[in-house]
Protein backbone atom coordinates (compact mmCIF):
# COMPACT_ATOMS: atom_id res chain seq x y z
CA UNK A 1 0.00 0.00 0.00
CA UNK A 2 2.80 2.20 0.89
CA UNK A 3 5.21 3.81 -1.45
CA UNK A 4 8.65 5.79 -1.25
CA UNK A 5 7.76 9.20 -1.11
CA UNK A 6 11.04 10.39 -1.72
CA UNK A 7 11.52 11.46 1.89
CA UNK A 8 13.97 14.18 3.17
CA UNK A 9 17.32 13.54 4.53
CA UNK A 10 18.69 16.27 6.76
CA UNK A 11 18.92 17.65 10.47
CA UNK A 12 17.47 15.63 13.13
CA UNK A 13 17.16 18.08 15.41
CA UNK A 14 14.24 20.80 15.42
CA UNK A 15 10.42 19.94 15.49
CA UNK A 16 7.96 17.15 14.22
CA UNK A 17 4.44 17.99 13.04
CA UNK A 18 1.98 14.98 12.53
CA UNK A 19 -1.36 15.01 10.98
CA UNK A 20 -3.13 15.62 7.62
CA UNK A 21 -1.96 17.55 4.61
CA UNK A 22 -4.66 18.11 1.42
CA UNK A 23 -5.67 20.72 -0.72
CA UNK A 24 -7.82 23.48 0.10
CA UNK A 25 -10.57 24.21 -2.65
CA UNK A 26 -11.78 27.69 -1.30
CA UNK A 27 -14.72 28.85 -3.32
CA UNK A 28 -14.80 32.81 -2.76
CA UNK A 29 -17.54 35.01 -2.28
CA UNK A 30 -17.88 36.17 -5.81
CA UNK A 31 -17.72 32.51 -7.07
CA UNK A 32 -14.36 32.14 -7.50
CA UNK A 33 -12.43 28.91 -6.73
CA UNK A 34 -8.75 28.27 -6.06
CA UNK A 35 -6.63 25.19 -5.10
CA UNK A 36 -3.50 25.30 -2.53
CA UNK A 37 -2.04 23.02 -0.47
CA UNK A 38 -2.97 22.93 3.08
CA UNK A 39 -4.21 21.28 5.97
CA UNK A 40 -3.91 22.31 9.66
CA UNK A 41 -0.89 20.16 10.59
CA UNK A 42 0.79 20.54 7.05
CA UNK A 43 -0.09 24.67 7.75
CA UNK A 44 1.85 24.60 10.97
CA UNK A 45 5.04 23.12 9.39
CA UNK A 46 4.98 25.61 6.27
CA UNK A 47 4.47 27.93 8.90
CA UNK A 48 7.64 26.87 11.33
CA UNK A 49 9.52 26.38 8.13
CA UNK A 50 9.11 29.41 6.71
CA UNK A 51 10.68 31.00 10.11
CA UNK A 52 13.58 29.10 9.58
CA UNK A 53 12.69 26.48 12.19
CA UNK A 54 13.89 22.90 11.25
CA UNK A 55 10.60 20.83 10.56
CA UNK A 56 9.72 17.32 9.87
CA UNK A 57 5.90 16.21 8.92
CA UNK A 58 4.80 12.82 8.92
CA UNK A 59 1.37 12.81 6.75
CA UNK A 60 -0.19 10.81 4.00
CA UNK A 61 -0.47 12.09 1.01
CA UNK A 62 -1.97 9.91 -2.54
CA UNK A 63 0.15 8.81 -6.07
CA UNK A 64 -1.78 11.84 -8.01
CA UNK A 65 -1.70 15.62 -9.30
CA UNK A 66 -2.81 16.51 -5.94
CA UNK A 67 -0.10 14.86 -3.54
CA UNK A 68 2.64 16.16 -6.34
CA UNK A 69 1.34 19.54 -5.27
CA UNK A 70 1.18 19.31 -1.63
CA UNK A 71 4.28 17.42 -1.31
CA UNK A 72 5.85 20.36 -3.51
CA UNK A 73 4.29 23.03 -1.80
CA UNK A 74 5.99 21.29 1.78
CA UNK A 75 9.70 21.25 0.10
CA UNK A 76 9.34 24.34 -1.07
CA UNK A 77 8.76 25.68 1.98
CA UNK A 78 11.77 23.58 3.64
CA UNK A 79 9.92 20.90 5.11
CA UNK A 80 11.26 17.79 5.58
CA UNK A 81 8.96 15.14 5.30
CA UNK A 82 9.26 11.86 7.17
CA UNK A 83 9.02 8.34 6.06
CA UNK A 84 7.28 6.68 2.99
CA UNK A 85 3.97 9.01 3.05
CA UNK A 86 2.78 8.28 -0.45
CA UNK A 87 -0.22 5.46 -1.01
CA UNK A 88 -2.81 4.25 -3.31
CA UNK A 89 -5.36 6.62 -1.84
CA UNK A 90 -6.43 9.89 -3.27
CA UNK A 91 -5.51 13.00 -1.72
CA UNK A 92 -7.30 14.44 0.49
CA UNK A 93 -9.10 17.65 -0.45
CA UNK A 94 -11.29 20.03 1.61
CA UNK A 95 -13.41 22.45 -0.22
CA UNK A 96 -14.15 26.12 2.17
CA UNK A 97 -17.31 27.79 1.57
CA UNK A 98 -16.39 31.70 2.45
CA UNK A 99 -19.20 34.06 4.23
CA UNK A 100 -19.71 37.37 3.88
CA UNK A 101 -17.02 37.81 6.56
CA UNK A 102 -13.95 35.65 5.69
CA UNK A 103 -14.93 32.97 7.50
CA UNK A 104 -14.95 28.86 5.75
CA UNK A 105 -16.82 26.66 6.20
CA UNK A 106 -15.64 22.99 5.48
CA UNK A 107 -16.63 20.14 3.48
CA UNK A 108 -13.93 16.94 3.44
CA UNK A 109 -13.19 14.48 1.79
CA UNK A 110 -10.26 12.38 3.75
CA UNK A 111 -8.71 9.23 4.19
CA UNK A 112 -6.23 9.50 7.31
CA UNK A 113 -3.75 6.56 8.20
CA UNK A 114 0.18 6.11 8.87
CA UNK A 115 2.27 3.76 8.35
CA UNK A 116 2.48 1.05 11.43
CA UNK A 117 6.23 1.94 12.59
CA UNK A 118 7.43 5.67 10.79
CA UNK A 119 11.22 5.80 11.13
CA UNK A 120 10.73 8.85 13.49
CA UNK A 121 13.69 11.10 13.19
CA UNK A 122 15.95 11.93 16.60
CA UNK A 123 17.36 14.72 18.62
CA UNK A 124 12.95 16.27 18.38
CA UNK A 125 12.79 19.12 20.87
CA UNK A 126 8.87 19.59 19.99
CA UNK A 127 6.00 17.23 18.49
CA UNK A 128 2.65 19.19 17.54
CA UNK A 129 -0.26 17.51 17.02
CA UNK A 130 -3.99 18.15 16.22
CA UNK A 131 -6.83 18.36 13.77
CA UNK A 132 -8.29 15.80 12.13
CA UNK A 133 -5.14 13.81 12.14
CA UNK A 134 -5.57 13.25 16.24
CA UNK A 135 -9.37 11.53 16.10
CA UNK A 136 -9.91 10.22 12.51
CA UNK A 137 -9.01 6.58 12.50
CA UNK A 138 -6.91 4.50 11.25
CA UNK A 139 -4.49 7.12 11.82
CA UNK A 140 -5.59 8.29 14.67
CA UNK A 141 -4.25 5.18 16.93
CA UNK A 142 -0.81 6.29 15.10
CA UNK A 143 -0.69 9.54 16.13
CA UNK A 144 -1.59 8.64 20.18
CA UNK A 145 1.19 6.04 20.46
CA UNK A 146 3.61 8.67 18.48
CA UNK A 147 2.69 11.51 21.38
CA UNK A 148 3.57 8.55 23.92
CA UNK A 149 6.65 7.60 22.29
CA UNK A 150 8.03 11.11 22.04
CA UNK A 151 6.81 12.91 25.06
CA UNK A 152 9.34 11.72 27.30
CA UNK A 153 12.06 13.76 24.93
CA UNK A 154 10.20 16.38 23.80
CA UNK A 155 7.51 19.65 24.38
CA UNK A 156 4.15 18.37 23.02
CA UNK A 157 1.79 20.81 21.69
CA UNK A 158 -1.25 20.22 20.97
CA UNK A 159 -4.61 21.61 18.76
CA UNK A 160 -8.19 19.82 18.80
CA UNK A 161 -9.10 22.07 15.27
CA UNK A 162 -12.07 20.04 15.23
CA UNK A 163 -13.90 19.75 12.01
CA UNK A 164 -17.68 18.87 13.37
CA UNK A 165 -18.65 17.41 9.54
CA UNK A 166 -16.20 14.63 10.63
CA UNK A 167 -17.01 14.02 13.91
CA UNK A 168 -19.34 11.40 13.66
CA UNK A 169 -19.37 9.89 17.25
CA UNK A 170 -19.06 13.57 19.36
CA UNK A 171 -18.67 11.75 22.76
CA UNK A 172 -15.36 9.66 21.52
CA UNK A 173 -13.86 12.68 19.65
CA UNK A 174 -14.37 14.35 23.29
CA UNK A 175 -12.97 11.76 25.15
CA UNK A 176 -10.05 11.62 22.53
CA UNK A 177 -9.40 15.38 22.77
CA UNK A 178 -8.97 15.09 26.73
CA UNK A 179 -6.80 12.07 26.86
CA UNK A 180 -4.94 14.08 24.20
CA UNK A 181 -4.93 17.22 26.41
CA UNK A 182 -3.64 15.25 29.21
CA UNK A 183 -0.79 13.86 27.42
CA UNK A 184 0.00 17.89 26.11
CA UNK A 185 2.42 20.47 27.43
CA UNK A 186 0.99 23.59 25.35
CA UNK A 187 -2.62 23.50 24.21
CA UNK A 188 -4.15 25.88 21.79
CA UNK A 189 -8.11 25.89 21.31
CA UNK A 190 -10.09 28.22 19.87
CA UNK A 191 -13.45 29.23 21.43
CA UNK A 192 -15.38 27.61 18.65
CA UNK A 193 -14.16 24.32 19.22
CA UNK A 194 -14.81 24.73 23.15
CA UNK A 195 -18.79 25.75 22.31
CA UNK A 196 -18.81 22.40 20.27
CA UNK A 197 -17.20 20.37 22.99
CA UNK A 198 -18.95 21.78 26.17
CA UNK A 199 -21.73 24.52 24.58
CA UNK A 200 -22.90 24.94 28.82
CA UNK A 201 -19.14 26.01 29.54
CA UNK A 202 -17.54 28.91 29.64
CA UNK A 203 -14.20 28.74 27.58
CA UNK A 204 -12.26 30.08 31.19
CA UNK A 205 -13.78 27.12 32.82
CA UNK A 206 -12.87 24.37 30.42
CA UNK A 207 -9.20 26.12 30.07
CA UNK A 208 -8.90 25.77 34.11
CA UNK A 209 -10.05 22.42 33.98
CA UNK A 210 -7.71 21.49 31.35
CA UNK A 211 -4.68 23.21 32.72
CA UNK A 212 -5.51 20.89 36.09
CA UNK A 213 -5.20 17.72 34.09
CA UNK A 214 -1.17 17.82 32.87
CA UNK A 215 -0.34 21.19 30.07
CA UNK A 216 1.63 23.97 31.27
CA UNK A 217 -0.42 26.93 29.10
CA UNK A 218 -3.74 26.28 27.69
CA UNK A 219 -4.42 29.09 25.14
CA UNK A 220 -7.64 30.08 24.28
CA UNK A 221 -7.73 31.89 21.37
CA UNK A 222 -10.97 34.01 20.72
CA UNK A 223 -10.85 35.99 17.13
CA UNK A 224 -11.55 39.73 16.96
CA UNK A 225 -11.09 39.45 20.96
CA UNK A 226 -7.70 38.06 20.99
CA UNK A 227 -6.60 35.46 23.41
CA UNK A 228 -5.70 34.23 26.51
CA UNK A 229 -3.42 32.04 28.26
CA UNK A 230 -3.90 29.99 31.66
CA UNK A 231 -0.83 28.79 33.51
CA UNK A 232 -0.70 27.80 37.55
CA UNK A 233 0.31 31.54 37.66
CA UNK A 234 -2.65 32.90 36.36
CA UNK A 235 -4.24 34.50 33.34
CA UNK A 236 -2.66 36.66 30.44
CA UNK A 237 -4.84 38.35 27.87
CA UNK A 238 -4.08 39.56 24.74
CA UNK A 239 -5.73 41.41 22.00
CA UNK A 240 -5.87 40.62 18.65
CA UNK A 241 -4.10 42.61 15.71
CA UNK A 242 -6.15 45.26 13.94
CA UNK A 243 -6.31 43.61 10.37
CA UNK A 244 -8.34 44.13 7.16
CA UNK A 245 -9.38 40.14 6.84
CA UNK A 246 -9.76 38.51 3.35
CA UNK A 247 -10.37 35.17 4.94
CA UNK A 248 -9.51 33.29 7.67
CA UNK A 249 -7.98 29.65 6.60
CA UNK A 250 -4.99 28.94 7.97
CA UNK A 251 -5.03 31.98 10.78
CA UNK A 252 -5.99 29.47 14.03
CA UNK A 253 -2.75 27.12 12.12
CA UNK A 254 -0.69 30.67 11.73
CA UNK A 255 -1.40 31.60 15.64
CA UNK A 256 0.31 28.04 16.76
CA UNK A 257 3.08 28.65 14.60
CA UNK A 258 3.25 32.02 16.81
CA UNK A 259 3.20 30.14 19.71
CA UNK A 260 6.07 27.47 18.98
CA UNK A 261 8.29 30.35 17.13
CA UNK A 262 8.19 32.44 20.44
CA UNK A 263 8.46 29.36 22.28
CA UNK A 264 11.57 28.24 21.04
CA UNK A 265 13.17 31.68 20.81
CA UNK A 266 12.53 32.17 25.08
CA UNK A 267 14.56 28.13 25.32
CA UNK A 268 11.67 27.03 26.61
CA UNK A 269 11.43 23.86 24.03
CA UNK A 270 12.42 20.15 25.20
CA UNK A 271 11.62 17.48 27.58
CA UNK A 272 14.92 19.54 29.04
CA UNK A 273 12.81 22.55 29.50
CA UNK A 274 9.51 21.74 30.84
CA UNK A 275 9.99 22.76 33.85
CA UNK A 276 11.08 25.91 32.80
CA UNK A 277 7.77 26.10 30.73
CA UNK A 278 5.69 25.52 33.49
CA UNK A 279 7.14 28.50 35.05
CA UNK A 280 7.11 30.87 32.25
CA UNK A 281 6.26 34.55 33.45
CA UNK A 282 3.78 36.71 32.24
CA UNK A 283 5.58 39.20 30.76
CA UNK A 284 6.97 36.18 28.29
CA UNK A 285 4.01 34.65 28.47
CA UNK A 286 2.73 38.10 26.85
CA UNK A 287 5.28 38.46 24.33
CA UNK A 288 4.03 34.66 23.25
CA UNK A 289 0.57 35.60 22.76
CA UNK A 290 1.62 38.60 20.84
CA UNK A 291 3.70 37.59 18.43
CA UNK A 292 0.97 34.55 17.82
CA UNK A 293 -1.43 37.36 17.12
CA UNK A 294 1.11 38.78 14.39
CA UNK A 295 1.06 36.05 12.45
CA UNK A 296 -2.61 35.32 12.68
CA UNK A 297 -3.49 38.52 11.16
CA UNK A 298 -0.60 38.29 8.67
CA UNK A 299 -2.61 35.64 7.30
CA UNK A 300 -5.88 36.65 7.71
CA UNK A 301 -5.35 40.04 5.51
CA UNK A 302 -4.26 37.75 2.50
CA UNK A 303 -6.34 34.75 1.20
CA UNK A 304 -6.06 31.59 1.77
CA UNK A 305 -3.09 30.09 4.59
CA UNK A 306 0.06 32.45 3.22
CA UNK A 307 2.26 31.57 5.79
CA UNK A 308 5.17 34.86 6.50
CA UNK A 309 8.88 34.56 6.54
CA UNK A 310 11.24 35.93 8.23
CA UNK A 311 12.03 38.43 5.67
CA UNK A 312 7.87 39.16 5.44
CA UNK A 313 8.08 39.75 9.16
CA UNK A 314 10.42 42.17 9.17
CA UNK A 315 9.15 44.13 6.05
CA UNK A 316 6.16 44.46 7.74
Amino acid sequence: MWADSGADSGPAEGLLVVGEALVDVVHGRGGSVRRHAGGSPANVAVGLARLDRPVHLLTRTGDDPHGALVRGHLRAAGVRLVGTTVDDRPTATAAAFLDATGAARYEFDLHWELPDAPPLPAGIVALHVGSIGAYLEPGADAVDRIVRELRGRATVSYDPNIRPALAADPDRVRNQIVAMVGLSDLVKVSDEDLAWLWPDASPEAVATEWLGSGPAIVVVTEGARGSFALTRDGLTRVPARPVSVVDTVGAGDAFTVGLLDALAAADLLGAGRRAALRRVDGPTLHRVLDHAARLSAYVCARPGAQSPSTADLAAA
